[in-house]
């Protein structure tokens, strides 16, 4: 062989083995099978290819096309679809469609290379020709090699068109060395394009087993499978929002997208432990709820309340009257006062019930007088009206959870990240346990479960917090609240900045870049999205 010919030979091993290097470093599916044609029509030294993917529908479906002479692009990163049918295995009947030359590669397994179309027997060219009379080209040379992956299955076909002579530019057939080259960049292609398939079922399965989860809380208490579904969405649209930063503490924060696709994970992961909380914690919609509302009780005994005011009443009027008394209208006034009184008192107890934002110490004390009240129960024994734990569990001051309870809640990030410990993380997912379980820890190192102050926490834990508490805020579906407007839950958000909670860097971007309001359009209510007066949050700083 001629010095010039080996090197050039060496020179197409060298690009081939590059060619395969950055093939195995391509992750996108589509990108990587543009990447493979460009490269066989680059080493093969053409002017067109198709390659094509074998369906489930035993057919060929256009991926990429190019024929450079005629400036055609298509599929791949163009954003132009491939308009063309599908070429089918078999026809009506079942019989082998042998005629097509791309689909003979696939039924038979080989490599065909063709030196002139119009001149070969054998092949239907016909739709070749109707191409090259409506564009003024000439197919000539074709070279089509099946792609097969390592079960030996054949999952795409790479056909290219029109070898050049470097030299002259004249069409020739494909030479044994092309035929070579393109079906060792075949096999490798194959290879990688095999490979980054598995790894796309594999973290579709991955993700799919997180929404299995997600989906579990959500059959457990219909409360919180929005929030799991939620809080990602909120807190990818402020991590992008603060990744844009280009002035503040924040204008070196770039995400890659491995570092988005960690924090899409963490995101959706950050509430696993809730698949441990007992559910009567979870779903307790009042504060006397248990297995039903307590209420009910209580409603009863004002009842057995009324009844036995009524009998003292009435035995009072019949012994005054007994005693000559033809006036008893005092008594009856008294009666009505102690009914308004009880229905009052009956109001206000299922008002407490609730729970509120925050119940102040007078309402407290107004439940312990009401709780001094004395009643026959059931078994005839005298007895307080309201029990220890009723009067404490009315008295809740914010929400409807006592602190034991709250406690129990608040456990559930320790599952979290005990769950998530646990876990072999890939290491481009190995910071998700941390991102996860840090999104309650609070600026000024008073939240849980460690600890932590701000410049121990990482930014993504920081951005999903804001992203945990606004959802929280906003959330239509909780038993114990309905969801707030834009306005008001910004003003918590705001104090909630100013008493060094949540990241204040972070909480800016969040009212600047107006991500409460992408997030609203797609998840709140309209009667939710009411305007806002940026000047009047507490302790924004545009």
């Amino acid at each position: 062989m001629p010095q010039a010919n080996a090197n050039h030979l060496l020179q197409r091993l060298d690009e081939l083995n590059a060619i395969g290097v950055a093939l195995s470093g391509e992750k996108d599916i589509s990108r990587l099978l543009e990447a493979i044609l460009l490269a066989a029509v680059r080493i093969t030294h053409c002017d067109a290819g198709t390659l094509y993917s074998v369906g489930e529908d035993d057919a060929l479906h256009f991926e990429i096309v190019r024929t450079q002479s005629l400036g055609i692009a298509l599929g791949g990163t163009t954003g132009k679809p491939v308009s063309f049918p599908p070429v089918p295995l078999y026809g009506p009947g079942g019989q082998p469609n042998n005629s097509n030359v791309v689909a003979y590669a696939v039924l038979h397994d080989s490599t065909v290379n063709i030196a002139d179309a119009y001149c070969e027997q054998g092949f239907d060219f016909s739709g070749t020709r109707k191409f090259d009379s409506a564009n003024h080209y000439r197919s000539q040379s074709f070279l089509t090699v099946p792609m097969k992956n390592h079960e030996g299955r054949i999952i795409a076909v790479l056909q290219l068109i029109n070898a050049l002579d470097p030299q002259s530019g004249e069409i020739t057939p494909f030479a044994r060395s092309d035929q070579h080259l393109a079906e060792s960049l075949a096999s490798q292609a194959a290879i990688a394009l095999t490979n980054r398939a598995l790894i796309n079922q594999l973290e579709d399965l991955f993700e799919s087993f997180i929404t299995l989860i997600n989906i579990a809380i959500d059959e457990k208490s219909p409360y919180t499978g929005g929030h799991c579904e939620r809080v990602p969405v909120l807190t990818m649209l402020l991590a992008e929002a603060a990744s844009k930063a280009t002035s503040g503490p924040l204008a070196d924060f770039r995400m890659s997208d491995k570092d988005r696709h960690e924090l899409k994970i963490a995101g959706l992961l950050h509430d696993c432990g809730k698949i441990t909380t007992p559910v009567h914690v979870v779903d307790k919609a009042s504060k006397l709820q248990t297995l039903f509302d307590r209420i009910h009780l209580i409603d009863t005994r004002f009842e057995v309340l009324k009844r036995d005011a009524e009998i003292a009443m009435l035995k009072e009027k019949l012994a005054a009257q007994e005693k000559g008394a033809n006036d008893t209208t005092q008594i009856e006034t008294t009666f009505r006062e102690r009914l308004t009184q009880l229905d009052s008192d009956r109001e206000f107890l299922r008002m407490a019930n609730i729970g509120s934002e925050f119940m102040a110490t007078p309402l407290q004390q107004r439940v312990r007088e009401i709780g001094a009240y004395r009643w026959i129960d059931g078994n005839g024994q005298e007895t307080g009206f309201l029990s220890e734990e009723e009067i404490r569990n009315l008295n809740i001051e914010k929400g409807t959870l006592t602190a034991e309870e709250r406690e129990i809640i608040n456990h559930h990030i320790v599952s979290t990240i005990h769950m998530l410990e646990a876990l072999p993380w890939p290491s481009h997912l190995k910071r998700v346990p941390e991102y996860a379980g840090s999104h309650h820890e609070r600026m000024d190192g008073g939240g849980y479960p460690n600890g932590l102050k701000g410049s121990d926490m990482p930014v993504q834990a920081r951005i999903m917090a804001i992203a945990d508490i606004f959802e929280a805020l906003t959330a239509k579906d909780r038993p114990y609240k309905d969801g707030k407007k834009l306005s008001d839950a910004l003003s918590i958000l705001g104090r909630m900045k100013q008493e060094q909670h949540v990241d204040p860097d972070l909480f800016d971007i969040f009212i600047r870049d107006q991500v409460y309001l992408q997030y609203a359009r797609d998840f709140l209510d309209d009667q939710q999205i009411d305007e806002v007066d940026v000047s009047k949050i507490p302790g924004y700083s545009p």
